[in-house]
């Protein structure tokens, strides 16, 4: 909504007559090439409602009286064709982000799995029983182009799972209807922010505020809904850390318990140059977890594009 149409709009609210004193100014201004004076209109305005026009910014100078300063916007605030802050519902079946026993058990096994970052037991255990099967990749290749590989390895089924299990529409529906929210709350903070600017009467400021607290109210019970956005998010997730974790646990033991040689843990890296994997590279962030990052960043891009996945959310 234009500044115009808010203003003509917080007129209308303070004096409903002036809504036909508005319109006898557009009929005069059309009357007389777009200009009018107040003694076109003095039969259908007062002098205070042709002074509030005036004051507003509604009319401003011509070359021999005045002018609508936005002539389309006065006329859509007028016609009711001004867009007007609606906060859309958000029609989704309740069994589309709903989570399938198979999610729950993933959510479930990923959790356990973690547990592994701090006990030893879990770590060899796991680690031993992924190196069945990285172990001819691992003996045919240096360990930060083993590193390079599972982040290749991770960043295909990353993307895949979350072009599978992910729906961009639905999270693009609530994200439009949080954002409609936040509009309509600021739109309402302006408008009791003007009246109390120009003294208007505490029933209109009253009026104001409860219809604040409406929106809040609004807000907060949109929250709950949001639940279901913020399963869709994180659905993908749990089968993504499900299959990473694993292999991060891997890497891990194979660095700790010196399955990797001492020349394959030195690396040229760009632009951090020779490091060596196994000590910090940012802050106490292993060398060898930065690399894997900026692998598996990379690769995910470039699968994105390569396989046309767009995972932005629609109808945003």
């Amino acid at each position: 909504m234009t500044r115009t149409a808010e203003k003509i709009n917080a007129l209308i609210r303070e004096d409903a007559s002036m809504d036909e004193a508005l319109e006898a100014v557009r009929e005069a201004a059309d009357e007389n090439g777009g200009e009018v004076q107040w003694g076109d209109v003095n039969d259908e305005l007062t002098s205070g409602q042709w002074g509030r026009l005036i004051e507003k910014g509604l009319l401003v100078d011509g070359d021999e009286g005045f002018e609508i300063a936005d002539r389309e916007a006065y006329d859509e605030a007028l016609d009711g064709d001004a867009d007007e802050i609606v906060v859309p519902d958000v029609d989704v079946d309740p069994e589309q982000s709903k989570w399938s026993q198979w999610d729950k058990m993933a959510a479930v096994g990923s959790v356990l799995l973690m547990v592994g970052y701090w006990f030893d037991s879990v770590r060899n255990t796991v680690g031993g029983a992924i190196d069945t099967v990285m172990a001819p990749l691992d003996a045919a290749l240096p360990f930060y182009a083993v590193i390079l590989s599972v982040a290749l390895l991770t960043g295909l089924y990353s993307t895949l799972l979350q072009a599978n299990l992910m729906n961009p529409e639905i999270i693009g529906k609530y994200q439009k209807r949080m954002k409609a929210m936040q509009e309509k709350q600021q739109d309402v903070r302006e408008r009791k922010k003007e009246a109390e600017e120009r003294g208007a009467s505490d029933a209109e400021i009253e009026r104001l505020e409860n219809e604040l607290e409406e929106v809040r109210e609004e807000q907060m019970e949109a929250m709950a809904d949001n639940l279901g956005m913020f399963k869709e998010q994180f659905r993908p997730m749990v089968w993504i850390m499900l299959f990473t974790i694993p292999l991060f646990l891997w890497m891990y033991w194979k660095i700790l318990d010196g399955g990797v040689s001492q020349a394959e843990l030195t690396m040229i890296m760009p632009i951090a140059g020779e490091v060596r994997l196994d000590e910090g590279l940012l802050g106490p962030m292993w060398a060898w977890i930065v690399w894997y990052f900026l692998c598996s960043m990379g690769f995910t891009q470039l699968l994105r594009k390569s396989l046309n996945i767009d995972m932005t959310p629609s109808g945003t």
